[in-house]
């Protein structure tokens, strides 16, 4: 039925409703809100107006009211330079799980509808664990903070979770190319639904890695944005126009898998000299470890390049150069608001960040690298459970506000 059609018969128990009224009208707008709200997290008037295409005006009788209603939080804060005021949406009745799996750790988040976290831990994984390993740590986990968190499970509207590597969208099945290798060939979502019971939606970690960005970050105006995540493999995801790029069948962002070096070393893709042979925590490691009593950790890295280890600085420069430079590669295509770095070195900040900036301008188009703001996530390891949290949220908006 049409918006400005009347129904032909009105059940006797219920008053017929004109849905071209003026109530409707609002009501309708109200929803729009609020979906875009749980979809994109707290945003600001001006954001709300470009995002839903409603007027400035309705954005703002809309958003007074709900505030009144106590449906929203409103927090004056600066966009842009302009001082402006971040609309919250109120939800505390519907949580959703994020679950970030990893080579060696699971991590579980529960989140509100307002994007605040209510609970969250991380257990370790031995190094080589199977999936099943993995799915059933992590559903501990959650039965755990669950628990903790004093939450019924029937509030539970659904679980997010990511893996670092690609899903074939086709056939739902983790693929070649992944961190975990005893992953591939697994069905993801299947498999953790039949552990959790509740629906799930799954993705690429470096997606929801992007996704967090946009979600819970503070991205701005940013409607095309690149998170890229450096670890123990590099992975990238893509907002593209407000929402997250898959290409054809779920598998972009191999960024990591980019030739830097057509002579260099093998890669686990069958490559030779991919960006991940020469700028990965695992190449780092392995080449700091050299000479050394005992192989480093990441936190070694961390530890001493604050200290000023020469070895560990020129590391970090050319494998900051080498990432700079695929970047160029994106961006000279795509021309993003913003590129983010996350992983396990952002604690590095502009120590890391400088390398890849430099990188970036050499190999950019001068006015894409000019323009192309490049910073380090805040969201810290937190990033891709977020993001699988966030991934609920925009999936489920009706099961929400029905």
């Amino acid at each position: 039925m049409l918006d400005d059609e009347q129904p032909t018969t009105t059940p006797a128990h219920r008053p017929a409703r004109n849905p071209g009224s003026q109530s409707a009208l609002r009501s309708r707008n109200q929803q729009r809100i609020t979906q875009q709200l749980l979809k994109g997290g707290p945003s600001t008037q001006a954001e709300l107006a470009r995002s839903t295409g409603l007027s400035t005006a309705t954005i703002s009788n809309i958003v007074k009211s709900m505030a009144a209603a106590e449906l929203v939080t409103l927090t004056p804060v600066t966009s842009s330079g302009r001082r402006a005021m971040s609309v919250r949406y109120n939800g505390d009745s519907a949580i959703a799980a994020g679950i970030d799996f990893g080579r060696t750790h699971v991590r579980v988040v529960l989140a509100n509808t307002g994007y605040h976290v209510l609970a969250e831990e991380e257990a370790p994984l031995p190094r080589g664990h199977e999936a099943a390993e993995g799915i059933q740590t992590a559903s501990r986990l959650l039965d755990k903070l669950l628990r903790k968190a004093g939450i019924s499970r029937s509030q539970l509207i659904g679980a997010g979770a990511g893996i670092p590597g690609p899903i074939d969208s086709r056939s739902g099945k983790v693929i070649r190319g992944a961190i975990l290798p005893e992953w591939v060939g697994i069905n993801l979502h299947s498999e953790l639904q039949k552990a959790l019971e509740i629906p799930v939606f799954v993705d690429n970690d470096a997606n929801l890695g992007a996704l967090a960005q946009l979600t819970w970050g503070d991205m701005g105006n940013a409607l095309n944005l690149m998170f890229i995540k450096i670890g123990t493999g590099i992975g990238s995801g893509l907002i593209l126009g407000g929402h997250l790029f898959h290409g054809s069948f779920g598998v972009t962002g191999e960024i990591g898998h980019v030739t830097i070096d057509e002579h260099g070393m093998i890669c686990r893709c069958g490559n030779r000299g991919c960006l991940e042979t020469v700028a990965s925590t695992a190449t780092m490691v392995e080449l700091l470890s050299r000479g050394s009593e005992h192989p480093i950790s990441t936190a070694d890295i961390l530890r001493q390049a604050d200290a000023g280890d020469p070895a560990t600085l020129r590391v970090l420069d050319d494998a900051g150069m080498a990432i700079g430079r695929a970047l160029a590669n994106v961006a000279n295509l795509i021309s993003p608001d913003v590129i983010v770095i996350g992983g396990p070195l952002t604690e590095l900040g502009e120590l890391f960040l400088a390398p890849i900036r430099r990188g970036l301008l050499r190999h950019a188009v001068p006015i894409i690298g000019e323009s192309i703001g490049l910073k380090m996530s805040q969201l810290t390891s937190r990033a891709e459970a977020l993001g699988a949290a966030a991934l609920v949220f925009q999936n489920e908006p009706s099961s929400i506000i029905s």
